[in-house]
């Protein structure tokens, strides 16, 4: 049995997770970073419905690629592994007198938030490891 089948796709997810909440936070931080640059727009990386898709087909039953030289079959995406989220602007409604969209307030709830689900995603992650590892140890 492949040792990524034991959990079905929750390692995957809350990887694929931890990984864009990486790239969000990067981004967020950027934002934060050119609060007084004239003319800057913020950006946001927009994954979480990328990513329910994938597991809404993940879901149907891809068949698993079993040996490294085994083709996959035509149709089948990459799944989790393709979601990489899309970088879009996300300007304030009232840019200031310089042309400067951010607002340092939402952006400061924005960093928040995705270091909330951050955490929740290493903690969930951490969980299924420490499972698995009850598991290998014979319950003990």
């Amino acid at each position: 049995m492949p040792v990524n089948g034991i959990f079905g796709t929750t390692i995957d997810v809350l990887g694929k997770s931890i990984d864009l909440r990486t790239k969000s936070q990067n981004l967020i931080s950027s934002n934060i970073a050119n609060a007084e640059t004239p003319n800057y727009i913020p950006k946001s990386l927009d994954f979480e419905q990328e990513l329910q898709s994938a597991v809404k087909s993940g879901s149907k039953g891809t068949p698993a690629i079993t040996h490294p030289r085994h083709l996959p079959l035509k149709g089948s995406g990459a799944g989790f592994q393709s979601v990489t989220g899309q970088v879009v602007e996300a300007p304030a409604k009232t840019p200031g007198n310089d042309g400067n969209a951010v607002e340092l307030e939402n952006e400061m709830g924005k960093l928040l938030e995705n270091q909330i689900m951050f955490n929740a995603s290493v903690q969930m992650l951490s969980k299924k490891f420490s499972d698995l590892s009850v598991a290998i140890k014979g319950g003990n």
